[in-house]
């Protein structure tokens, strides 16, 4: 009876030696895949404010009192057009003393001693009209507020800046008109950068083209953008890559030997492919460890480059 138990226990330990080196020695199944040549674009979006490309205050150059105010916000005014004159104090003075005489007098005094002209300084138009007639003011007072054109401005990341050109064309829309894309060109990048969030960014001006009718300062903004593509690049898809630290590798197919690991340098992606710059010529056979836990081997039948273009999260 002794005997038989002892077998039985030999037995089970070798059942459950048996299905650990079972389980340890069970080949893993992986996913082959090949290189793909292609061109990839990187998208992506970057949030701005619609801007006076060149804001004015305009101030009188005398203080004094407001006779008349010739314009309106929003209307736009030729570089030299009279928009607003105004009395020095001491003609302000003459003339309300002479309103206590008589019509003749007033008349006479405004006919020796003009008001002074307040004229636009460039070709633009008014954005803030602050003052009307009668207010008193001074040189430090800004009677009204002009701009040349309005423009949108964006930070824009440093590891993003790579991708933005002078003169690219970039979709843009207004957080007020979502459903109204418009045009816009890059016209400035700027050479000094700003930390925001602890993030180095720097400035990008966008001039629109054809913006909603009701383009104002001060709303939100949205840009996207699409870089110029790379063409004939080498791309495997994203979890064709292991990183460790700053080291990227892939799994390579190896007829009757096991895999080789081999280091590659990766380049632009669009959030579903990345480039490899080198590591490999495209020749190899890429293996990827299933996600299922079939034994039997898959082919990933790739007949173009899915997702190129399709904009990396941001």
């Amino acid at each position: 009876m002794k005997r038989y138990m002892i077998l039985g226990v030999i037995v089970l330990a070798a059942a459950a030696v048996f299905f650990v080196v079972k389980n340890r020695t069970a080949k893993i199944s992986y996913t082959e895949m090949a290189p793909l040549r292609g061109e990839m674009a990187v998208d992506f979006r970057e949030t701005g404010t619609v801007s006076p490309r060149n804001r004015l205050e305009i101030k009188p150059p005398v203080q004094g009192r407001i006779e008349d105010v010739l314009v309106v916000e929003g209307q736009r005014v030729a570089k030299g057009e009279i928009i607003a004159w105004l009395s020095s104090s001491d003609r302000a003075a003459l003339l309300d003393a002479a309103l206590s005489k008589s019509a003749d007098e007033v008349k006479r005094w405004e006919d020796i001693y003009k008001p002074t002209p307040i004229t636009a300084p460039l070709d633009g138009f008014i954005i803030v009209r602050s003052k009307e007639p009668g207010q008193t003011v001074t040189l430090a007072d800004p009677l009204l507020v002009m701009a040349d054109k309005l423009i949108i401005e964006a930070d824009v990341d440093e590891t993003d800046l790579r991708y933005i050109t002078l003169g690219m064309k970039v979709n843009a829309f207004l957080d007020a008109y979502p459903d109204i894309p418009f045009k816009g060109i890059i016209e400035h990048i700027a050479y000094e950068s700003q930390l925001i969030n602890n993030v180095t960014v720097y400035t990008v001006k966008i001039r629109p083209e054809n913006p909603p009718l009701n383009f104002r300062a001060g709303m939100t903004a949205t840009i996207e953008v699409t870089s110029v593509p790379k063409r004939n690049i080498l791309t495997l898809p994203f979890d064709a890559i292991t990183t460790a630290g700053v080291k990227q590798t892939v799994m390579i197919k190896r007829a009757g030997k096991s895999p080789e690991t081999r280091t590659v340098t990766t380049g632009i992606s669009n959030g579903k492919r990345i480039e490899i710059v080198s590591g490999l010529d495209g020749t190899e056979t890429i293996l990827v460890v299933a996600k299922t836990g079939d034994a039997v081997k898959k082919k990933n039948k790739m007949g173009g480059l899915p997702g190129m273009g399709g904009g990396r999260p941001h």
